[in-house]
């Protein structure tokens, strides 16, 4: 299914095309598409060229899979288990030159991940970005050190069947795609 947003003005195909999906397909997401993606990750910008950004990867039946599937909500849970692929995205939260705090570190780990989602449509494959989820239960989990902060997951997989979800679920799977007129996004 591919539910292209209705633009205003042009932008890239790749934006056209990417949304969050929910029904995923159980087949596996190849090394060099993720590979791919992670690459796109890479290259995103960051304030000096810091690259706060760190994943932990789950592809289905390894165990980082498993451990970052049980930090998410139950509602999480039921969709994101069928696709190929869970990242956990994590950031640094100091600057490596000096110690000091980095403040664009969500940011620029946000940057990152967008750039993975655009790779991610590039590649033939969906994305669904979550909060929801226990960061504090991943970090445990993961023993990941207060030098970083967990933010959110990414699930990644090649889209499924949306006859095979819950009917509350379908309903967004087939609704059109909205976004707020432009006008309310800028500010005087």
């Amino acid at each position: 299914m591919i539910k292209k947003a209705k633009n205003n003005s042009p932008v890239n195909k790749l934006i056209e095309q990417r949304w969050s999906n929910r029904a995923y397909s159980p087949k596996e997401v190849e090394d060099e598409k993720l590979n791919s993606i992670l690459e796109a990750a890479r290259w995103a910008p960051s304030a000096f060229n810091e690259q706060p950004w760190r994943f932990i990867v789950g592809k289905k039946g390894d165990s980082n899979y498993d451990k970052i599937l049980s930090t998410l909500v139950e509602w999480n849970q039921k969709w994101a288990g069928n696709a190929g692929v869970l990242i956990l995205n994590i950031t640094k939260n100091n600057f490596s030159r000096n110690n000091k705090p980095n403040a664009t570190n969500e940011y620029d780990l946000g940057q990152a991940v967008a750039f993975m989602s655009l790779e991610t449509v590039n590649q033939g494959l969906y994305g669904h970005q979550m909060t929801g989820f226990d960061a504090k239960k991943a970090a445990e989990i993961f023993n990941i050190s207060d030098e970083y902060t967990v933010v959110s997951v990414i699930a990644i997989g090649y889209y499924g069947n949306p006859e095979e979800l819950p009917e509350d679920m379908l309903d967004s799977e087939k609704a059109e795609r909205i976004r707020k007129n432009i006008d309310s996004l800028l500010l005087n």
